[in-house]
C-alpha cells in the first residue's frame, strides 16, 4: 500500500470516527439471537454521552443479571400487562422455539429484577412505579424507593440507589450523566391501550378480589415514550396501542419524531392501521418494527408469508426488523448508519 492510499484510509477513518460516535445505539434483546420472534419486545437504547435504558424487560430477560443487558441506568415500562412487565423470563436465549420461546415464572417481575439488580431509575407513571417499587421493597427487606434526585431539572446517572422518576402522563424525565452538558429527555405519552396487571404478579387478596368480581386491577394509563437524545435524534417508542389522533398532534407536529418503534400485534390493530399511522400521522424517516406475536424470521430472514411483511410492503419510511442482539445505530436524523 502506498503512502498516498495510505494517508487516504487514515483520512477516512478520522472522518467517519467523530460521526459514529455521535449515533444512538439501539440493541433488541429478544428471545432467539439473530431473529425476531413472537414474544420479543424488549430494547437497550444508549445515548452518545453514555445514558443507557431498558425499554420494557418483557419476558425477554433471563433475570436482573442477564449478561446481554451490560449498564442499565434507566428502566421504562409501557403499561402493566405480563408481556411488558415481566411475569415470567425467558428460561435461556434460544430455548424452546421463535414461535414459543421457553419461559419460566418471574414472581417479582423482569421490571422490578433488572431494576433492582442494576440500580436503576424507574421511569413509568407514579401507578406503575409504584408497584414495581413495592416489589423492589420486598426484595430488599422493606428499604423504601423514594424519588430520583434532581440537580438543574436533571438525575445523574447512575443513580445510587433505586429511584421512581415521579412522572405521568405528559411529564418529561431528564437523564444526564455527571460530565455531560446535556441530557437525555424522555416525555410520557399516550397510548390507546389498556394497562391491568397480570394476575400472577397480584396478591392473594387481589387475585381473590378479581376473581369473585370478575374485575381487573388498572394501573393508569397505558403509554408510550418519545425520547430526545443528545445528538438530536428523537424517537417515539408506540407502547402498545392503536390508531389515535396524538400520533400526528403530539408525536409527529410537536416533538417531530424522526425514528419510530412500532408494537405490532392483534390486540391494537397495528397490523390494519400500522401503514397509515406511520405513513401518514408519525411519518419518521425509519421505523423499527417490534412486538410482533408471531415468528417474523428464520435464520435472521424476513418469513414471506409473515403478516410482518405484509406490512412491511406498505410502510413508506425505511423500516427494520428489531433482530435480537444485533445493534443498529441511528443519526439525528433518524437514519439508521450502521448494523441495518
Amino acid at each position: 500500500m502506498n503512502a498516498a492510499h495510505t494517508g487516504a484510509t487514515l483520512a477516512f477513518l478520522l472522518a467517519v470516527a467523530p460521526a459514529s460516535a455521535q449515533n444512538v445505539k439501539i440493541t433488541p434483546v429478544g428471545s432467539h439471537p439473530g431473529e425476531l420472534c413472537a414474544s420479543d419486545r424488549a430494547m437497550v437504547f444508549e445515548d452518545p454521552t453514555g445514558v443507557r435504558f431498558l425499554y420494557d424487560p418483557a419476558h425477554n430477560v433471563t433475570g436482573g443479571n442477564d449478561p446481554r443487558l451490560g449498564t442499565i441506568h434507566m428502566v421504562l415500562l409501557s403499561h402493566m400487562h405480563g408481556d411488558h412487565v415481566g411475569d415470567q423470563m425467558l428460561k435461556a436465549p434460544g430455548a424452546g422455539t421463535c414461535a414459543n420461546p421457553e419461559r419460566v415464572p418471574a414472581p417479582n417481575s423482569t421490571t422490578a429484577e433488572v431494576a433492582a439488580a442494576k440500580n436503576a431509575a424507574l421511569v413509568m407513571t407514579r401507578a406503575m412505579s409504584g408497584f414495581v417499587a413495592t416489589k423492589i421493597q420486598a426484595m430488599h427487606a422493606g428499604k423504601p424507593i423514594g424519588f430520583c434526585p434532581q440537580t438543574g431539572g436533571a438525575t445523574v446517572v447512575p443513580v445510587e440507589t433505586v429511584c421512581a422518576s415521579q412522572t405521568d402522563l405528559g411529564g418529561v424525565f431528564v437523564a444526564k450523566t455527571a460530565k455531560a452538558s446535556q441530557g437525555v429527555e424522555i416525555t410520557i405519552v399516550y397510548a390507546s391501550h389498556v394497562n391491568n396487571a397480570p394476575p400472577a404478579l397480584l396478591s392473594k387478596p387481589q387475585q381473590e378480589a378479581a376473581k369473585a368480581d370478575g374485575a381487573v386491577f388498572e394501573y393508569g394509563p397505558a403509554t408510550g415514550f418519545v425520547v430526545r437524545f443528545t445528538n438530536g435524534l428523537t424517537a417515539y417508542l408506540s407502547g402498545d396501542t392503536g390508531i389515535h389522533s396524538e400520533m400526528k398532534t403530539v408525536v409527529h407536529d410537536f416533538h417531530k419524531a424522526n425514528l419510530a418503534v412500532l408494537n405490532l400485534g392483534n390486540n391494537p390493530g397495528i397490523f390494519s392501521s400500522g401503514a397509515y399511522a406511520v405513513n401518514e400521522l408519525v411519518r419518521p424517516a425509519s421505523v423499527i418494527l417490534t412486538h410482533p406475536n408471531e415468528p417474523v424470521t428464520e435464520s435472521g430472514k424476513l418469513r414471506p408469508a409473515s403478516r410482518t411483511a405484509a406490512l412491511i410492503k406498505e410502510l413508506k419510511p425505511a423500516a427494520y426488523l428489531a433482530l435480537s442482539g444485533r445493534t443498529m445505530e441511528f443519526d439525528s436524523l433518524g437514519k439508521c448508519v450502521a448494523g441495518c
